[in-house]
């Protein structure tokens, strides 16, 4: 069974079919139930194999109440797929709203964290233990862009976190490893496929990659044994200006 979080659309649908398919049953959380309800009947998912439960990732309370209506449901985890987040407005740092900024770490990081922990609290406790824990990061972890301190800053620390989910897990069989994504094509990355700010304060066309090619990759990380552990992953579309940015 896959949790996948920030599922209704983008990455997190693609995801979440791609795991379907792969023979997973999957959890798919966001905050509209809506979303999430459309996207499982995109997906040819049903209520055998697929269960829709809303979820603001941030607050604990939520994420509390979505493991244990998972654990009713399916009675273990054997993938976590943390995708869910934002960014802020592409604005000078000195202008963001403390609004804006916390937004971004509650969603990016503390979310994250959140899931990760009640999770492992799951995975410590069945039989067989263990599970893997994959994370969206980002480039923006690496080479970041202009005017994205919030979405940069909870980036490296998401880094930081899986490095420390690793160490922890060892005893209990669960590994964890980041999908660092460059330019997947999704309602996210539609500015990119337009103009978006350069290194260089230039406005450039990003080139962009199919999105259920992320989907694959996250399969392919759940699917390895619990004896291996991908700790580095970076997919991007080949054209990005991410090698050699400036």
């Amino acid at each position: 069974m896959a949790l996948v979080t920030g599922a209704g659309t983008g990455i997190g649908k693609a995801a979440a079919q791609t795991l379907l398919r792969g023979g997973y049953k999957v959890v798919l959380t966001r905050r509209n139930l809506d979303r999430l309800e459309k996207a499982i009947a995109a997906i040819g998912g049903n209520q055998s194999n697929s269960l829709a439960v809303s979820c603001d990732i941030g607050k604990l309370n939520e994420v509390t109440r979505l493991v244990a209506a998972l654990s009713d449901h399916f009675g273990r985890i054997d993938a976590l797929f943390n995708n869910a987040g934002m960014g802020a407005p592409a604005i000078p740092m000195e202008e963001l709203t403390y609004e804006q900024w916390m937004n971004v770490v509650n969603a990016n990081l503390c979310g994250a964290f959140l899931c990760s922990q009640e999770a492992i609290r799951m995975l410590k406790a069945q039989s067989p233990q263990g599970s893997s824990i994959i994370n969206n990061g980002s480039i923006s972890a690496y080479a970041p862009r202009p005017m994205s301190a919030p979405y940069t800053a909870t980036k490296h620390a998401i880094s930081g976190l899986i490095k420390a989910i690793a160490l922890d897990g060892r005893p209990f069989n669960i590994a964890c490893g980041p999908i660092d994504i460059g330019n997947a094509a999704t309602e996210m990355t539609e500015l990119m496929a337009a103009r978006i700010m350069q290194a260089d304060q230039s406005m450039k066309v990003d080139p962009r990659m199919d999105v259920d090619h992320v989907g694959e990759t996250v399969l392919h990380m759940a699917q390895l044994p619990l004896e291996s552990n991908i700790l580095s992953m970076t997919i991007m579309a080949t054209n990005m200006p991410f090698v050699g940015r400036r």
